[in-house]
């Protein structure tokens, strides 16, 4: 079986912290409902290193542009603080291109101020850091859609805020079917309490 593409974006400033949790599991077959399913791939504008927010230098798989979405099964999209002021927008494009093909997106905070700026929170329910943040974005106009969970996912999209990863890592998984509903929730109640009870209900899930 050839794993489907998970396309993880890059760019300088990376909020290396926000998209762990997600990555990792899905490059994890343990425990998963079809194991190897999918493989994580980096994806820049262009194929030079980017530094993250925690000084990793990552160099790129692919380059955006050679992406076609109909090759791709999620594109996620991290903060970072590039994204203010309008940087990355080669990569709030593509997530409309994504969109549009009917390939799921998910971004966390920064990068829900570029999905702002492009539209693409107008009509969808949606989160992110703040409400405030978003309404100060030009053309946004999806506050009354703006949700106070931790993780919000519709219609395709993932939406989370900077303190959320965890919740968001769980929503991305269900997007892609990674896990059966009581795997999901025991490796959920791991990582959030850390008691490790938890970890016996997977195990136990998985038998």
């Amino acid at each position: 079986m050839t794993p489907s593409a998970v396309h993880l974006a890059l760019y300088d400033a990376v909020a290396d912290w926000e998209f762990g949790y997600a990555t990792a599991q899905i490059n994890t077959p343990q425990f998963q409902k079809v194991p190897g399913r999918y493989r994580v791939r980096t994806v820049g504008a262009t194929l030079d290193p980017v530094t993250s927010i925690g000084g990793l230098r990552i160099t790129p798989d692919v380059v955006l542009a050679d992406v076609d979405p109909a090759d791709s099964a999620m594109l996620i999209l991290p903060g970072a603080s590039t994204w203010e002021g309008g940087g990355n927008a080669v990569f709030a494009a593509a997530a409309r291109r994504w969109l549009e093909a009917g390939v799921p997106v998910a971004a966390i905070c920064g990068a829900t101020i570029g999905l702002a700026a492009e539209g693409l929170l107008d009509s969808r329910p949606h989160g992110g850091n703040a409400v405030e943040e978003l309404a100060a974005v030009p053309g946004y106009a999806g506050a009354a859609l703006f949700r106070s969970e931790r993780a919000v996912r519709a219609d395709g999209l993932i939406t989370a805020g900077a303190a959320s990863a965890l919740e968001f890592a769980r929503e991305v998984f269900v997007e892609l079917d990674l896990y059966e509903p009581a795997v999901l929730d025991a490796w959920y109640g791991l990582y959030r309490t850390g008691d490790p009870a938890w970890f016996g209900k997977l195990v136990a899930a998985v038998s």
